[in-house]
């Protein structure tokens, strides 16, 4: 089966899990920095790795999309320079907080695969830098720890890297997601002037 889905959509252009057993087995996926598998990475750098490989993905789909339309508009083949020219354009305009991954819901993904035992700490640690939101002196920052793939971890197949979730939960099937999904319940944007027209809503303020 193949683990990594197609592009295109509104799907995301590879999953995490994939991304991060790639990642750790120094694969450099999607362009990513070619690591040392036995030292591992801090949980940090494969999130920044993951969205940056994101939007990455996300701009040369806007790219090819482009050129594309360009092409069957102008009557010429699909030049690769031009969706090169276009990627980086995109790409130096992405705002790093475009894709939907938070990095709370990245430690809540990996802490899944510590639980299963596939990411093992390497007993490796360096002194993380001050954040901005602690003043320096009022608590010790955490040591950034490395992690690396566990032999389970390397043993795990394809199918369970792309839903740790149903492994780690097998009395949870698909069904029992899709149900928690409806569920959620989502914050109405506020209206526009534009939305403000149609809907007779004051702008401003939501309804």
């Amino acid at each position: 089966m193949e683990l990594r889905p197609s592009r295109g959509g509104f799907l995301r252009p590879f999953g995490c899990g994939w991304f991060i057993r790639e990642f750790l087995a120094g694969r450099g996926p999607e362009g990513s920095p070619e690591i040392d598998p036995e030292r591992g990475a801090p949980q940090a750098d494969i999130f920044y790795h993951y969205k940056v490989a994101l939007h990455r993905a996300f701009a040369l789909d806007t790219a090819v999309r482009e050129e594309e339309a360009r092409a069957e508009a102008e009557d010429r083949p699909i030049d690769p320079e031009k969706i090169a020219e276009r990627q980086q354009f995109y790409l130096d305009r992405i705002p790093y907080k475009l894709t939907k991954c938070r990095y709370h819901s990245f430690l809540m993904y990996f802490h899944r695969l510590k639980q299963l035992g596939w990411v093992e700490l390497t007993g490796e640690e360096e002194p993380s830098e001050p954040q901005q939101s602690i003043p320096a002196g009022t608590a010790p920052h955490q040591p950034r720890k490395y992690y690396r793939l566990s032999a389970k971890g390397r043993k795990a197949s394809d199918v369970a890297w792309s839903n740790p979730l149903l492994v780690l939960y097998p009395e949870r099937g698909l069904e029992w997601y899709r149900e928690k999904r409806k569920q959620h319940k989502y914050v109405a944007p506020a209206p526009t002037k534009k939305r403000a027209r149609t809907t007779g809503a004051k702008p401003g303020k939501s309804r």
